[in-house]
C-alpha cells in the first residue's frame, strides 16, 4: 500500500474519531483541519487541469496514467473528459428526461482562408488551436445518421459528456480544448 499525503487525508476525512486521532499521532506534520476545509471557490476556479478534476472526484492521476496511458489518444481523451465533466458537474447526473437541459461543447474547424478574413478581436475571443497534429483534410466533427432503412431510426449527438449548464460547457470546451481535439479528431 502506498502512503501518500492524499491517501492519508482521504482516510482522515472518512474515519471516525479514533481513526482521526491515530492519523494525527502518526502524521503530526499534516494539518488535517486545513486539508479538510471545504473549498468554496467556484468549480471553474478549482478544476483547471486533469489532475484537479481527478482530485475533485477522488481518482489518483498517476494510477490512472499507469492503467490507461497506453490507450489510443481518442479513447484516453474520452476517459479524461468523462472525469473532467464529472468534476465540473459536482455530483449532478443527467436524468435524460424531456424537460431536462444538458450542454455539450461545440467546436468548429476553420480553413486558413476563413481565418484570414476574421479580425483580431474575433480571434482573441475564440479558443483557437493549430490542428497541424490532426488529420482534417477529409472530415471535420461529425456524427452518424441513419434513417428509413427499412424503418425510421435515428441517433443524434452523443450525451455522455454533457454538463449541467451552458457556462460549464463553454468553460470545459475551451479550458480542455486539446483533450476535445484528441477526442474528436484523428492524430496524424
Amino acid at each position: 500500500m502506498e502512503v501518500t499525503r492524499e491517501n492519508v487525508v482521504a482516510a482522515y476525512k472518512a474515519g471516525d474519531n479514533s481513526v482521526k486521532n491515530a492519523l494525527r499521532a502518526m502524521f503530526p506534520k499534516i494539518d488535517f483541519e486545513a486539508d479538510t476545509q471545504a473549498d468554496n471557490r467556484p468549480v471553474t476556479e478549482r478544476v483547471k487541469t486533469f489532475d484537479d478534476a481527478c482530485a475533485a472526484v477522488g481518482i489518483d492521476p498517476e494510477q490512472f496514467e499507469e492503467q490507461y496511458g497506453s490507450m489510443p489518444p481518442a479513447d484516453l481523451a474520452y476517459l479524461k473528459l468523462g472525469i473532467i465533466c464529472d468534476a465540473l458537474n459536482e455530483g449532478w447526473q443527467p436524468q435524460f428526461t424531456e424537460d431536462e437541459w444538458r450542454w455539450y461543447p461545440w467546436h468548429y474547424l476553420y480553413t486558413q482562408d476563413e481565418l484570414d478574413v476574421k479580425d483580431d478581436e474575433w480571434k482573441r475571443r475564440k479558443a483557437l488551436i493549430d490542428t497541424g497534429d490532426y488529420i482534417t483534410e477529409y472530415a471535420g466533427f461529425a456524427y452518424a445518421y441513419s434513417s428509413n432503412a427499412p424503418w425510421y431510426t435515428s441517433t443524434t449527438i452523443g450525451s455522455r459528456l454533457c454538463l449541467k449548464s451552458e457556462a460549464l460547457s463553454d468553460y470545459c470546451g475551451t479550458q480542455f480544448l486539446r483533450l476535445w481535439a484528441d477526442f474528436k479528431l484523428r492524430r496524424r
